[in-house]
């Protein structure tokens, strides 16, 4: 069971950076058609979709699902965790 929780924890920091990398990338010109970029947009915006459609919508341009998206993530990945370790 330990292989099993480090393969969760190991996802869900992967999927965690992604996200980061998302916002930083969005700060910057970049070209959405980029390999690279576009991995990045569809690995992060299944994850990413349904925080965005319950937030609120205001006039500020800050979109903040990424940070919404990533605490609930790691609660996510806890409660997994545990619950792996505790099933063995």
């Amino acid at each position: 069971m330990q292989t099993l929780a480090v393969l969760v924890r190991v996802a869900f920091e992967v999927l965690n950076w992604l996200i980061i990398a998302r916002i930083l990338i969005s700060w910057f010109p970049h070209d959405p058609n980029n390999p690279i970029m576009r991995f990045i947009y569809e690995i992060t915006e299944p994850v990413l979709a349904p925080f965005r459609r319950l937030m609120p919508r205001t006039t500020m341009p800050i979109d903040f699902s990424p940070i919404i998206a990533v605490l609930v993530l790691q609660l996510v990945e806890r409660l997994l965790i545990s619950f792996i370790l505790h099933m063995g």
